[in-house]
């Protein structure tokens, strides 16, 4: 079982596409968002829905509620924002999608993310503190060389988003755990 959690970043537009490359690659996924990007695929959300077979997900459950989820295997965060990263790192678990992460480390859920970020935000000392919490969490960042490379404010391009890096780190990981 695949979480994928995405924030609102350009790529996240390509979201249908990696669901059923994960589910090619034999994964049940279930999909989460932050409010900004299930505010923008709002019109998608039914369709996306009906490709995972489950309900998207960017609210927290009322306590009490049933989950309407099965537990994760893995976890795979991408696109996160510069938000979404330091958010994370910090434990402010304002969104739902931020909140099973930050929770997600304690339970021992493998997790890989994948930032898209400019070169702008990269370069803010917080940033770099929270890929450095992240992956001395247990977190696999994929930045920098052999992840994702940041362009240079508004030179973005979402179409080269290395989305099958996420998918591999993500078997990798249900992989190691097995």
């Amino acid at each position: 079982m695949l979480y994928l959690f995405g924030a609102a970043a350009p790529p996240v537009f390509d979201v249908a596409d990696v669901i059923r490359d994960a589910q090619e690659r034999g994964f049940d996924v279930c999909l989460g968002l932050t409010p900004t990007a299930n505010r923008w695929l709002g019109d998608r959300l039914p369709a996306l829905a009906e490709l995972t077979g489950r309900p998207v997900r960017s609210e927290y459950k009322v306590p009490g509620e049933p989950d309407v989820w099965p537990k994760a295997d893995v976890i795979a965060f991408a696109p996160a924002t510069f938000n979404t990263i330091n958010a994370w790192a910090l434990g402010i678990t304002r969104d739902f999608v931020v909140g099973v992460v930050a929770e997600g480390i304690g339970k021992g859920i493998p997790m890989v993310a994948m930032p898209c970020v400019n070169a702008a935000y990269a370069r803010h000392r917080q940033f770099e503190r929270s890929v450095g919490e992240l992956r001395e969490m247990g977190v696999r960042v994929l930045f920098g060389p052999g992840g994702f490379v940041p362009n240079q404010p508004g030179r973005g391009k979402p179409r080269e988003y290395p989305w099958p890096l996420v998918l591999d780190e993500a078997e990798r990981l249900v992989g190691a755990g097995a």
